[in-house]
């Protein structure tokens, strides 16, 4: 019968404990490293190309450090169950050093004595063990039995010639042992005196621990839906927005976020700021449409940074705003979502241009080229006035350094700053083809699958080079350079809308959808930038498509058209013997050319594919039961005449 081996279950526990405990330990070591010694700032995205963003880069390099961004609910729990199965884990390996098979059988061990000692201290010690674990001195007492079988063992190994032989040879007093196999359970499990605690604990675990864990689950895992954006927030985009929400209503919809709810509540120490806030803001912000404390202060505090007012917002304010950035790309793409569903092609351009003032810092009636370092309203004015002016960045940056203006009153560093900024920024092409997929001409027919491949070319980059960091002073934390790609029709709808993330010199995006009716049709194609202003561009695109009726008549290849009366393999599992038969019918119509002489000449001879359709036919026809072909052709003639 299976018994109940504690040295089993130690090992098999160990075993399973350090597939928690191995990684918990490099998770936390490498946390507190982080914490003390920290990472390389290009792995944070803390790089600093101008001196607009040393700031940035220091601030992300100081947070990556200190005890403070590892110190959350969720690492000092880790932290504290991972000390408490170390802990575990000493013990069961201990017990596996005094019981286990690693520790071999040691009679001087087990008797106490040294391995040294004489007969007579060998029975003594043999005498004085045995009595303090004897059965009847500790009754219902199972260590102590096994005790005492133990002693036994280690004085017969040590009396005994042959046992002592078999232990010096095999580790064992009964000499060479075969496997045993017992239950990887610990013995106290089958203790009378822990029987109902047993099961209390058995049912807590079943019934309540187990449950509630899988509720608990199941209940957060289920409110988060694409890239972790809750599906409250989903629902939220879903109702506030609209088909012709404009930019400015945004910030209101985005501070109306889920994941905003809890941490925006403003407290009673935070009402003075807010209010100060409110009055200075109150000329640029758009009226709000709910009136609600937690849609208010997020509402301000993301105005507070698009129009760069975040220098006296306070420790807790300035977190809270953000926390807020922190989500705005995943939160931004979710309200882009909702608009392609609705196709809501200017919504979703809105959105778009609203995640790029996020980016800058910017809004709506500031000229774009305040992304630029060290640009002030006097630089913008300087540089949109007089003999060479610009409109816009997408013209700045192709201007000639030395012809650059608005940099007149700025020093050497200043300027550099300006220069290595505008080799950042990208500069680029984009270009269209419209095709079909292995046609043989140009011409696009009413069904094809029309594929539509957008060139964006940076002209920034060399050859080989790739995109970096977008630079974002303004925003708090690392951001990777993305292109909105999007068809739209003239009447207002999507066809397609895809995030670009392709860091290349020369990006290829290819938008397929079905040719429309015959005619003449116009697309829109759009290319936006994820995170620069006034770089998007917008190109209409032709198609004209044809009836598919003007295509050539298709013409079957001979050979194709061959196939049609080759048998099947079936028919030729079925018909064994139709080569057979028309190699006798073959030799029946040379018989019946010979006796008719002069009509040889008039009839041509059969090739052989005919010669097999033949033989096949006469083999379906006696399947059949029809015997020649004279009764088959009469009663399709019959047939005919009575219809």
């Amino acid at each position: 019968m299976l018994e109940y081996d504690n040295s089993a279950f130690y090992y098999f526990a160990l075993a399973t404990l350090s597939f928690y405990l191995f990684p918990s330990y490099y998770v936390i070591t490498k946390s507190f490293y982080r914490a003390i010694v920290g990472v390389s700032p290009e792995s944070l995205g803390a790089i600093s190309r101008t001196t607009a963003e040393k700031k940035k880069a220091e601030e992300i390099t100081a947070a990556s450090r200190g005890f403070k961004q590892i110190i959350t609910p969720t690492f000092v729990a880790n932290v504290v169950i991972t000390i408490f199965l170390t802990s575990v884990s000493v013990y069961m390996a201990n017990e596996v050093m005094k019981d286990g098979q690693v520790n071999s059988f040691d009679p001087y061990r087990i008797l106490g004595i040294d391995s040294s000692a004489d007969s007579k201290a060998i029975k003594k010690a043999f005498r004085n063990q045995s009595l303090a674990n004897h059965p009847d001195k500790n009754p219902n007492n199972p260590s102590a039995q096994a005790m005492f079988m133990m002693i036994a063992k280690a004085y017969e190994a040590l009396t005994d010639p042959v046992s002592k032989s078999n232990w010096e040879k095999y580790g064992n007093p009964d000499g060479k042992q075969s496997l045993e196999v017992s239950i990887g359970l610990p013995a106290f499990l089958l203790a009378p005196d822990y029987r109902n605690a047993i099961l209390l604990v058995y049912l807590i675990v079943m019934v309540v621990v187990i449950p509630s864990s899988v509720y608990y689950y199941y209940s957060n895992s289920s409110k988060f839906g694409e890239k972790m954006v809750m599906y409250d927030s989903y629902s939220w985009y879903h109702h506030s927005l609209s088909e012709h929400a404009h930019v400015k209503l945004l910030p209101e919809v985005f501070a109306g976020s889920a994941e905003f709810r809890q941490r925006n509540v403003p407290e009673a120490d935070e009402m003075e700021a807010l209010k100060k806030l409110k009055l200075r803001l109150k000329g640029s912000m758009q009226k709000p449409k709910i009136d609600h404390r937690v849609l208010i202060k997020g509402n301000l505090l993301l105005h507070s940074h698009l129009l760069r007012e975040t220098a006296q917002l306070g420790g807790k304010l300035r977190d809270d705003l953000h926390f807020m950035l922190r989500n705005s790309s995943a939160l931004i793409d979710a309200m882009i979502n909702i608009c392609t569903h609705q196709e809501w092609i200017q919504t979703c351009m809105n959105c778009i241009e609203f995640g790029q003032c996020i980016a800058q810092g910017l809004w709506v009636r500031d000229s774009n080229l305040l992304q630029l370092p060290h640009f002030g309203d006097s630089e913008v004015k300087a540089a949109g006035s007089g003999k060479g002016h610009v409109k816009g960045i997408a013209q700045y940056l192709k201007l000639p350094d030395e012809t650059k203006k608005g940099l007149r009153d700025m020093s050497d560093e200043e300027k550099k700053d300006v220069f290595a900024c505008c080799k950042i920024i990208p500069d680029i092409d984009v270009s269209y083809t419209v095709f079909v997929d292995d046609d043989e001409d140009a011409k696009v027919y009413e069904g094809d699958l029309v594929t539509l491949k957008v060139d964006i070319t940076r002209n920034n980059l060399a050859p080989g080079e790739k995109a970096g960091l977008v630079h974002a002073p303004r925003f708090p934390f690392p951001k990777m350079e993305a292109w909105w790609v999007g068809l739209g029709t003239r009447e207002g709808k999507i066809v397609s809308l895809v995030k670009v993330t392709d860091l290349s010199r020369v990006i290829e995006h290819k938008i397929k959808f079905v040719a429309p009716p015959p005619g003449d049709y116009e697309f829109d194609i759009y290319v936006k930038s994820n995170a620069y202003i006034g770089l998007d561009q917008k190109i209409k695109a032709k198609l004209t498509t044809l009836d598919p009726e003007d295509l050539p008549e298709y013409k079957i290849h001979p050979d194709d058209a061959e196939l049609d009366n080759e048998p099947t393999l079936f028919e030729e599992m079925m018909n064994p013997n139709v080569e057979d038969d028309s190699d006798s019918d073959d030799e029946s119509d040379d018989e019946e050319e010979e006796e008719t002489g002069g009509a040889r000449n008039a009839i041509r001879e059969l090739t052989d594919a005919e010669k097999k359709k033949k033989a096949l036919l006469e083999a379906r026809r006696r399947a059949a039961g029809d015997d020649s072909d004279d009764d088959s052709d009469s009663d399709v003639e019959e047939v005919y005449k009575d219809k």
